[in-house]
Formats: structure tokens, C-alpha cells, sequence
């Protein structure tokens, strides 16, 4: 499978940040990827406002949205971001969507929200109540996780024992002290942990720290980017996979259950 990872600063206009979607949406297909991931939360952002995310949430038969399955309409690729929808009880759910052929195959909605480090995802955002599903792309199975789900463990490995061979993370990561070593050092061992590749996307911008990477099973980082925008490819081929768990059997060598959704 071939991935690529737009990374970019998400400004407070949806119609910017759709456009800006799908120009990567079409270089990521002109370059060959059958994966294409966004970041978390891609309608709008404001360093300056954090309730934009809820003021500006859209349906999932938004304008925002209409764009992009305009988009993907006709090609194979496979788009995967963040959006926040709104709902009845006032606040927002955030989405994470695969998209393809003009369609949404999958969502999942983040089961773990960012109450840490002085910031309250909560204040505007409902969690999701269910465990993400697989999604399959050029033959591999690709599990959904977004941002804050990287620091706990279980949803990792609970994906990777139902099936996931590629663990894809979009992320709005906050700078702040140490953060972007906590970033490598979580999206790395939830690769090698869990021998599957991960594919962690991240906003840059004022406020995020982008970081963009691509680990594989071995937790060997394949593609990197620094703050600035950029679309990285990587390619992800399921032989590493098989070579990680022959040689690193931890997923049969285990002592725990599977983790379970309280």
C-alpha cells in the first residue's frame, strides 16, 4: 500500500481548508498513494477561539463534506480526517471518515477526548461509545484512531488483535514542553507493541506541532515531517508485517485478554 500523509494548518474558513483538502487529495492520487490521511479536526481552527470547533461543525451532508465527495468520485483513493458533527444535545461528536468513490465506507467517533494538559476537548465534544472498525485498502486492514487515543494503549491493541496490519492516527497535537517527544515516543510504541505500521498525521500551525510520521512494525520511522505543511509518502508492505510478528510474536506471546469498551 501506498500512503500519504497531508499535513497542513487548518485556518478558520471551511471553504479554505476544503480546498486545501482536496489539492492534497489530488497530488496524493497523482503520486500513486491508495491512502491518503488528514489531520484531526480539519473544518476550522483558531488558536484564539476554542469553541470554533463546535460553532463551526458541520453535518455529514454538509457543504464541507459535499465538496469532498465530490472529490473522491471516480479514482480508488481512500481519504481518512476529522470532522466535527454537530448533535442534538448541543455539542459536537469528533469523526473520524474514510472516504471513497464520492462515499463514506467508515466513521469512528473518538472514544478518548483530550481533558489533559489544561485543555477540555469535553467542553464541546461528546466521546464515541463504540470500537472503531477495520477498514480494508489495497488488500491491508487499517485500524482508526484519533490523536489523544495514542495514549492509551489498549485501543491499539485491540484493534491489532482484531485484524489491523496499519493503524492510521490523524492528530491536532499541542506544542507545549516536551510534546513532540511524547508524540515520537507513543506513535513508535504503538507500532513495535503492536507490530503494525502506524500512520500518524498531525496539524501544524500556531498551536500544533505537525510532526507528521510513518512508523513500521519494528518502530523504524519510514517518512517524517518537520512543522511546516507537506505531504509525505511512504509505502507500507504487508512482508515487513509478517517478518515484525515472525520474528517479534508479542501478539501470540501475550498474557492479557483482549481489551474490552467499559
Amino acid at each position: 500500500m501506498k500512503v500519504a500523509s497531508g499535513q497542513f494548518a487548518v485556518s478558520r474558513e471551511w471553504q479554505e481548508n476544503a480546498q486545501t483538502c482536496i489539492r492534497l487529495m489530488e497530488q496524493a492520487q497523482a503520486g500513486g498513494a491508495d491512502l491518503l490521511v488528514l489531520p484531526e479536526g480539519v473544518l476550522a481552527r483558531d488558536i484564539a477561539d476554542p469553541d470554533l470547533v463546535l460553532k463551526a461543525a458541520q453535518p455529514l451532508d454538509g457543504p464541507f463534506l459535499s465538496l469532498i465527495y465530490a472529490a473522491s468520485r471516480g479514482n480508488s483513493l481512500t481519504t481518512m480526517m476529522t470532522i466535527h458533527v454537530p448533535t442534538d444535545s448541543g455539542k459536537a461528536l469528533n469523526v473520524l471518515l474514510a472516504i471513497r468513490n464520492g462515499e463514506i465506507i467508515a466513521r469512528y467517533d473518538k472514544l478518548h477526548l483530550y481533558d489533559a494538559f489544561a485543555m477540555q476537548e469535553s467542553r464541546n465534544v461528546n466521546a464515541g461509545n463504540e470500537i472503531p472498525p477495520l477498514v480494508e485498502v489495497a488488500g491491508m486492514k487499517v485500524g482508526l484512531m484519533t490523536c489523544y487515543d495514542v495514549r492509551f494503549p489498549e485501543q491499539a491493541r485491540r484493534l491489532a488483535l482484531d485484524g489491523a496490519e496499519v493503524l492510521v492516527l490523524p492528530a491536532a497535537w499541542v506544542k507545549g514542553p516536551l510534546k513532540e517527544m511524547h508524540w515520537e515516543v507513543l506513535v513508535t510504541a504503538r507500532a513495535l507493541e503492536n507490530t503494525c505500521y502506524v500512520v500518524a498525521v498531525g496539524e501544524c500551525g500556531p498551536r500544533n506541532i505537525g510532526c507528521s510520521l510513518t512508523v513500521d512494525p519494528l518502530g523504524v520511522a519510514i517518512a517524517k515531517a518537520a512543522e511546516a505543511p507537506m505531504l509525505l509518502f511512504a509505502e507500507l508492505d504487508p512482508a515487513r508485517i509478517d517478518h515484525a510478528r515472525h520474528v517479534l510474536p508479542v501478539l501470540e506471546n501475550r498474557r492479557f485478554a483482549r481489551p474490552e469498551l467499559n
